[in-house]
């Protein structure tokens, strides 16, 4: 059974990863800082994952703690750049906060697998060029036995050996990242890094100096060059979310990369050759948005070599049952309550609701009713799929008054980057065709509390 380090100073944060460790299987050992850290002998682990600010020594301090164990880095959206830097002092990946529970979970076998090949080749026991692991095929990272996601896990396969750009097409909720991953994980690429960036969450202000870096004294703030996500991303996959959202300036730099895989940081006049393979998504429809001038034509067909079309739920019914029992066994483990099932009438409101938010908003769906049932069998009342509103809604009990503290964690607190991973979704999903005031209310919190969240969150508020 591997055995994994936690170094993170938040109770909850802490709480919530080391009870999703142990549920998948894993045997988990945590500290609240670098020097209790040391005190467990962290080089006895097979991965040490630590939060980038710690009280006393930062996290990267691990990276010298246990250098011969992997790293895993988690920070926010805030942080991003010391976490590429902390990838360029050794860290083996970086995930950013807020994460779901399959992100989490792919990250750490993905890192335990590539070390178990890297002990292989050592010992002249593993053959290099093979891929071995759990994520050896995309059906082990995403879930789908109905004729259309065997079509997409076809595709997967046939693409992700070659250096192709692809371009993965689908609706919000539907497991863009994941096909990324699997595309990254199936390549020659799978032991680089692969770098997720959402476009729609980085402030348009910074975008350029999060991809493409920065030299000293660039612009009012810049104190200290830094290195893009790029360029971190080199020898390995970047993967670019919603990248319809990316703005003008910066598809015609991010055009040039793919044009002569070159960089040049903002303010610098040298540039800088990089090894990057291209993976885009987006919900948006790009063909459209290049007649609008929203987006740039050169660079939709240079994105568009290959795409991948992630079908929406409501095409996959055959799916939905099968994704509820995942995801119900997931929250039955984490909730202690092993029992928990389904009933005849439940399953009938799952298949017959169309689920505008896919995946995503059914996984919520199943979490939610998974906390509010009294019993052990969930039924479809407290499903509550029939409300004109159901996709929109979060129960009134959580989202009491302003929402900003949540006194009641003893069930089990992972529930509160959930609920975080829920209102980004939401927001992102609902700002084009709702105003603030429309948005807060919806959510049952107030606009000072929605922007907050905003700030928090490091989500862009759209421009009128």
């Amino acid at each position: 059974m591997p055995r994994i380090l936690i170094v993170e100073d938040e109770d909850i944060i802490r709480s919530a990863v080391r009870k999703l460790l142990q549920h998948a299987g894993y045997e988990v050992t945590d500290a609240v800082s670098v020097e209790e850290a040391e005190g467990l002998d962290p080089d006895s682990f097979d991965l040490v994952i630590t939060d980038l600010r710690l009280p006393g020594a930062a996290g990267t301090e691990m990276i010298n703690r246990a250098p011969n164990t992997p790293v895993l880095i988690m920070t926010s959206y805030a942080s991003l750049r010391s976490a590429v830097d902390s990838m360029k002092m050794g860290a083996v990946d970086y995930i950013a906060k807020p994460f779901d529970h399959d992100e989490m979970l792919a990250a750490v076998e993905n890192i335990l697998a590539r070390k178990s090949s890297a002990s292989d080749e050592t010992t002249g026991s593993g053959d290099a060029a093979s891929t071995s692991g759990p994520d050896s095929d995309p059906s082990e990272i995403m879930f789908g036995q109905c004729e259309p996601m065997q079509k997409v896990f076809t595709l997967i396969r046939k693409v992700a050996p070659t250096e192709t750009t692809v371009l993965i097409q689908g609706e919000s909720g539907t497991g863009k990242e994941l096909a990324a991953r699997a595309l990254h994980l199936l390549s020659p690429r799978a032991r680089k890094p692969l770098i997720s960036v959402n476009c729609a969450a980085i402030p348009e202000s910074l975008i350029e100096s999060e991809l493409f870096g920065h030299e000293k004294g660039a612009f009012t703030g810049a104190v200290s060059a830094r290195t893009g996500l790029i360029e971190a991303a080199d020898g390995g996959s970047l993967f670019l979310d919603e990248i319809g959202e990316l703005p003008a300036e910066a598809q015609a730099r991010l055009l040039r990369v793919l044009q002569e895989s070159e960089i040049r940081k903002v303010g610098s006049t040298q540039s800088r050759t990089v090894d990057v393979r291209m993976i885009a998504a987006t919900h948006r429809n790009l063909k459209a948005m290049t007649r609008t001038g929203e987006f740039r034509e050169d660079l939709y067909y240079r994105l568009n070599v290959m795409q991948i079309r992630i079908p929406p739920l409501r095409e996959r019914r055959a799916d939905i049952l099968g994704l509820a029992r995942r995801f119900l066994k997931r929250q039955a483990s984490k909730l202690g309550r092993p029992e928990l099932s389904l009933s005849p009438e439940a399953m009938q409101a799952l298949e017959r609701y169309r689920w505008p938010g896919n995946v995503r908003e059914l996984e919520n769906a199943i979490e939610r009713a998974s906390i509010l049932t009294d019993g052990d069998v969930i039924t479809s009342a407290v499903l509550d799929l029939d409300s004109d509103s159901a996709d929109e809604y979060i129960p009134e009990t959580l989202v009491e008054g302003n929402n900003e503290q949540t006194p009641a964690r003893d069930v089990d607190s992972s529930n509160d980057l959930s609920l975080e991973d829920y209102f980004q979704h939401f927001v992102l999903e609902n700002q084009d065709r709702m105003s603030e005031t429309e948005l807060a209310q919806k959510l049952g919190i107030s606009r000072k509390s929605l922007w907050e969240r905003r700030q928090r969150l490091g989500i862009p508020r759209k421009k009128a």
